[in-house]
């Protein structure tokens, strides 16, 4: 893997093509000044940081259910940094969307790759983030997951004839809403031994954030933070 970073890269954020090549910008990069610091606590936005806290939480689902919203609000919450899974494509995948063809594995790898390599920089230099993905399937996991034990997945669940309305009201959005029935087909639910947290996306975004936060509470173990980073 080579992380690239200056003015001479043309890539807004982050993605990779062939093989494995992460490329950033600065603006891009992990800071540890947008992370949450140890001992702080929940009041007033910020966190407390506790031994069995993930590093990096990935916000999964098919195209409507929210992904983004509820990743952005909840690193807001915790006082994390929030990444955008859309933002790693590259505009291959991104043009093809917009025609509604929907994406092969061949088109995913490699933004899977990409996004697995940004996992691994944040974790690596002590940060915490959330990152909104659509991960459907237990292989795009893997990738993204895999021997991680500090990398958890939130499945937002909720049926399609509701996430076909909220699709049909939303602009400016390079996934059609023609695309969702090759989403649900693509789907792979979490199973438990990927340690999944599930909620509706029927509630309000901000009880769905408490939610979510209510299980990361009532699932934080007391193993010291250092023994669950793997390399």
């Amino acid at each position: 893997m080579r992380v690239l970073s200056g003015e001479d890269l043309r890539a807004r954020r982050a993605y990779a093509d062939g093989e494995l090549a992460w490329l950033v910008d600065r603006a891009a990069r992990p800071r540890r000044d947008q992370s949450r610091q140890t001992g702080e606590n929940r009041e007033g936005g910020h966190s407390v940081s506790r031994s069995g806290d993930p590093f990096v939480i990935v916000v999964m689902g098919v195209s409507g259910c929210g992904k983004s919203t509820i990743a952005s609000m909840l690193a807001q919450q915790l006082n994390w940094i929030y990444e955008d899974g859309d933002w790693f494509h590259p505009p291959s995948n991104i043009e093809k969307m917009h025609r509604g063809e929907p994406l092969t594995d061949e088109d995913r790898w490699p933004w899977l790759h990409g996004i697995a390599a940004w996992i691994d920089a944040t974790r690596h230099v002590g940060n915490h983030a959330t990152i909104a993905c659509s991960a459907l399937k237990r292989a795009y996991r893997d990738i993204l997951v895999g021997e991680r034990r500090d990398v958890r997945i939130v499945h937002l669940k909720g049926d399609r004839d509701l996430i076909a309305r909220r699709l049909s009201a939303r602009d400016g959005h390079f996934m059609p809403p023609s695309l969702l029935d090759s989403q649900f087909a693509a789907l792979e639910e979490p199973q438990d031994d990927e340690r999944p947290i599930v909620v509706s996306i029927v509630p309000h975004p901000r009880e769905i954030v408490d939610e979510i936060v209510s299980k990361l509470d009532k699932d934080a173990a007391p193993s010291p933070r250092g023994s669950a980073i793997a390399h």
